[in-house]
């Protein structure tokens, strides 16, 4: 196992960075990073007072914030596990799985609060504000008086001073947290990350970037074991000031905060990077004009040179490295952007892993298309795969999940005997150690004349083309393709394009398509889906929402 505790590297950084500013929500105060270790001995004792044990849940809903941060590193150092659950749960979903973990307290924010029946969580001892962490809801009534008796006491009596800061370090197998996932299936499963498998990815990162910067944008959701990880967790380790994003951000949003944080390191999704593309540079490179220019190799280069320079100014001109996951990148974008030169790469990873499972510096001569090298504390390999290679990426090693909460069954069709985590991805690895993504093992189509096909392949080709926002790429049976087409429709009124245009288009863009094809991958027809498709946190499509609209006829046809 890792050599470094995971609650013993908290403590040094408090100790180090005492006097540093360590959170802060965007556009307020920061609180330093001994203001932060005074904060997580207050509610240490407030959960003494409540009778918490060490290794009993507390878990906690709501947007990105200090407060939200301070809960989960109080609750870790505690000995406790957290259970971060999403914002777009429903309140059916959250109260479930508060009571599926066996939460006993609470933390929520105050819209969460609202719309949630409290007397419904069976094992909660009190319901806290993330707002004001004060008590909104006890089962004992003299909660809140105990409470807030506790906070004025440890203030008027208790000084934190950093030489005598000091935490129980659990077990290395130990749960930190309790990790419910909201995949494409809909249904969530508890995975339990130890503090070992949490500290493998921060000790990871930590060898694997370069030092630099003194401060964070966290924009991605916390609860999401991504942002989690390296929005959160490694830059407290290092030192860095977390500034939140408590809302969800808008391109005018990040590039103001960019432009006066100035952050070292962005942690990202594809979509942010592929908006920019489509909204800012793709306008701008279908004009005559510019077509003309960039058919002039000397022109285009200057061209692709200041393209790249205005994307990294994007990200506040300082930042050494855009690190893109938890969704596929389109290729053609891809390749674009870092022909321009912009610095970015794509990692993989899933909760399973708490999250990294591969990952290459943009500068370590990275191949479009990959996602990297499998990460230093895992093993991989392609179980059954078939001519090309393609198979089911499989891993074992330090960062591998316990297992799913309370439910034997599904952790064992998941983790065999052998200690292999069977991530239900399909791959490769060429010959460098490069890993390829194909897609789900459970979307694969099997054509009918034996071939594999991967749709997500297929729907990243059709989301690049003319006036498609997204698609949905389905097996209609007797070997016929269909792809479900969500427009472009702001582009769509920009260019005063109608309906029946639209379709034209569309059947341009099936004839296009398939001259990229293989024959037995050919699509057959698309169809306009007129809404968004339902997605996860991570922005991937709920394709089993929608596996019977090959059956339906309500869908235009082009």
């Amino acid at each position: 196992m890792i050599n470094a505790d995971l609650v013993k590297i908290f403590e040094d950084s408090l100790k180090a960075n005492w006097d540093k500013p360590c959170f802060s929500n965007y556009g307020s105060d920061p609180i330093t990073f001994g203001e932060t270790a005074a904060k997580i001995k207050e509610l240490h004792a407030v959960f003494k007072e409540l009778g918490i044990n060490k290794g009993e849940k507390i878990s906690v809903c709501g947007k990105n914030s200090v407060n939200w941060a301070l809960v989960y590193l109080a609750t870790v150092t505690y000995g406790a596990v957290i259970v971060p659950l999403l914002n777009d749960f429903t309140a059916e979903e959250i109260i479930h799985l508060v009571n599926h973990s066996d939460s006993v307290l609470f933390f929520a924010s105050e819209n969460i609060v609202e719309k949630t029946d409290c007397t419904a969580l069976q094992f909660v001892k009190a319901v806290f504000s993330l707002d004001d962490m004060s008590v909104v809801f006890a089962k004992a009534s003299d909660t809140k008086d105990k409470v807030a008796e506790i906070i004025k006491n440890f203030s008027e009596t208790q000084k934190v001073v950093k030489e005598s800061l000091a935490f129980e370090i659990p077990a290395k197998t130990d749960i930190a947290t309790i990790v419910y996932t909201s995949g494409t299936t809909g249904f969530s499963k508890g995975v339990m990350i130890s503090h070992n498998c949490l500290m493998a990815n921060i000790q990871y990162a930590i060898d694997s970037l370069p030092k630099g910067g003194d401060a964070m944008v966290s924009f991605l959701p916390l609860a999401h074991c991504f942002g989690c990880a390296f929005d959160f967790l490694l830059q407290f380790a290092r030192g860095l000031h977390v500034i939140f994003m408590s809302k969800t951000p808008t391109p005018k949003i990040l590039i103001k905060a960019f432009s006066e944080i100035q952050p070292f390191l962005v942690i990202s999704v594809p979509l942010i990077l592929e908006k920019i593309y489509t909204s800012k540079i793709r306008p701008l490179l279908e004009t005559k004009k510019m077509r003309i220019l960039m058919s002039i190799p000397f022109v285009r280069g200057m061209i692709m040179k200041k393209i790249g320079a205005g994307i990294s100014n994007f990200f506040g001109g300082k930042c050494y490295e855009v690190i893109s996951g938890g969704a596929a990148f389109n290729p053609k974008i891809e390749s674009f952007l870092l022909k321009a030169g912009v610095r970015f790469t794509s990692g993989y990873g899933m909760t399973e892993c708490a999250p990294l499972i591969a990952y290459t510096d943009y500068a370590d001569n990275r191949k479009t298309g990959s996602c990297g090298k499998i990460m230093t504390y895992l093993t991989a390999k392609i179980d059954n795969p078939d001519k090309k290679g393609v198979g089911e990426i499989c891993v074992k090693g330090e960062n591998i999940m316990s297992g799913y909460y309370k439910m034997e069954k599904e952790t064992a069709e998941v983790l065999d005997s052998e200690g292999w985590l069977h991530t239900g991805d399909l791959g490769r690895i060429d010959s460098d150690g490069f890993l390829f993504l194909c897609g789900r093992l459970k979307n694969m189509i099997l054509s009918s004349s034996g071939q594999n096909i991967y749709p997500e392949e297929i729907e990243l080709k059709i989301n690049y083309m003319p006036f498609v926002a997204e698609s949905l790429v389905l097996d209609a049976g007797q070997g016929k393709l269909v792809a479900f087409v969500y427009p472009d429709y702001d582009k769509m009124k920009a260019e005063n394009i109608s309906e029946e245009q639209l379709a034209e288009i569309m059947r341009k863009n099936r004839d296009e398509l398939n001259e990229t094809l293989p024959a037995y991958a050919k699509i057959a027809e698309i169809r306009i889906h007129p809404e968004e498709f339902k997605k996860t946190s991570t922005r991937k499509i709920k394709r089993t929402l929608y596996t019977s609209l090959v059956n339906s006829k309500k869908f235009k046809k082009c």
